[in-house]
């Protein structure tokens, strides 16, 4: 198998599949091109692994492997970030039905695509176990590190294959549950300190064997996209945040990126080997891809137009997801050659 993480951007002229004209379900906050966004330089880069070739994705291949399949995205909004751009590279040969939408926002939604019998899914799962959202009350998330969130769980009949997507909510201020009494906490004042680390490490293993050991599964493929960093350059509201318009050259994974990396890989390899009903138990190893694109984010066009009326003192910039079209399409390229 070819190591996909060991490359670089190259420079690359095709135009992307689609854009914010053609793809009516983009984001808002994602959708650059048609917020404004002046430069297109971070659309012209293709990932070149440096040991074999990564192919184009190919949308009628990718139904085609689908056919009377469901595929269904469970995680946070990166994991809805994905989800959004296979959503709109497949809807250049076909055309979706939206079967349901439910939540605020949107965090369940569920497209058919009739040409051939297909599904794709979305469930918001933040931290893939059970857990109770920061809110105005609290200003720090609640996990239950030994629960599976049921809400996606409960589906798992009827999911073929099944791409789970976590990590930036375990950085946040928490409390740590585990055989339902405190197990720890992160930056919350009121018992003892642990890493999320830890925590991180328990909520994917409890996700995992849930997926590749549970009695109801239909899921043949289990794949885990790994962390991907921000790309904050001062405080979030701070002009020019993340402002860069090329990749960076080479660079060494390390810190809190290479920690989150390394578990994501662990629990992989450790699902693998409890393996179960599940014949493919992969990651999707996108943290160096991401790691080398600063220019890749929405930055202040998270908004439309954030500079119509000059230049603010403060904006707002969203350092963590990914224009779409953008670099995030191509963790889709490497899902298409995992399935």
């Amino acid at each position: 198998a070819c190591n996909y993480a060991d490359g670089e951007w190259v420079p690359h002229d095709s135009p992307p599949m689609y854009n914010g004209t053609t793809c009516p379900t983009i984001k808002q906050g994602q959708n650059c091109m048609s917020s404004g966004r002046p430069d297109r330089d971070y659309l012209r880069w293709k990932w070149k692994p440096h040991a074999c070739d990564l192919p184009s994705f190919d949308p009628l291949r990718f139904l085609h492997l689908l056919q009377n399949k469901t595929i269904a995205f469970v995680g946070d909004s990166l994991a809805r970030n994905q989800m959004e751009s296979l959503l709109c590279m497949l809807s250049t040969v076909s055309n979706p039905l939206l079967l349901y939408a439910s939540g605020e926002d949107n965090k369940f939604r569920k497209w058919h695509f009739p040409s051939h019998n297909s599904n794709l899914s979305i469930y918001w799962s933040p931290f893939l176990v059970q857990g109770i959202e920061k809110n105005n009350d609290n200003n720090y998330n609640t996990m239950f590190l030994d629960s599976v969130d049921r809400r996606w769980s409960d589906d798992l009949g009827e999911i073929d294959v099944l791409v789970a997507c976590v990590g930036h909510w375990f950085l946040l201020p928490a409390v740590y549950y585990q055989k339902n009494s405190i197990a720890g906490c992160h930056a919350h004042g009121n018992c003892t300190e642990t890493d999320f680390y830890g925590a991180y490490e328990a909520a994917l293993k409890t996700a995992f064997r849930e997926v590749v050991t549970g009695k109801e599964n239909r899921v043949a493929s289990l794949l885990f996209t790994t962390f991907t960093p921000a790309h904050f350059e001062g405080e979030w509201d701070k002009l020019g945040s993340c402002s860069r318009t090329r990749p960076y050259g080479k660079m060494i994974l390390e810190g809190m990126n290479a920690e989150m990396r390394r578990i994501g890989m662990e629990q992989v390899r450790e699902a693998r080997r409890e393996g179960g009903s599940v014949a493919c138990v992969e990651a999707l190893d996108v943290t160096t891809l991401a790691m080398t694109r600063p220019d890749g984010h929405p930055g202040p066009y998270m908004y439309p137009f954030p500079f119509a009326n000059g230049v603010p003192e403060r904006v707002q910039n969203d350092c963590v997801h990914w224009c779409l079209p953008g670099p995030i399409d191509t963790w889709n390229q490497i899902l298409l050659d995992a399935i």
